[in-house]
């Protein structure tokens, strides 16, 4: 997702909008393993739909958002 991307969409619905684990890391400019393996450690919560190997990991934005603005220092 890239930042022209992003602000295209009104506040409301970037709020509610559902990213991917890839498209997680890439507004984070983290790896894709760190998503999977750290941010959960460090409070980043996301949503799995599925089960097993095929679940699918999702994050709502306005949580990624949240999560990122507290961590500033």
């Amino acid at each position: 997702m890239t930042a022209s991307n992003r602000t295209q969409y009104p506040s409301a619905v970037m709020s509610q909008e559902m990213l991917t684990a890839r498209q997680t890391a890439e507004m984070l400019n983290v790896s894709l393993t760190w998503i999977y393996r750290d941010a959960p450690k460090l409070g980043l919560i996301g949503y799995k739909f599925g089960r097993g190997k095929s679940a699918k990991l999702r994050f709502r934005c306005a949580d990624v958002l949240k999560w990122l603005e507290q961590q500033k220092m």
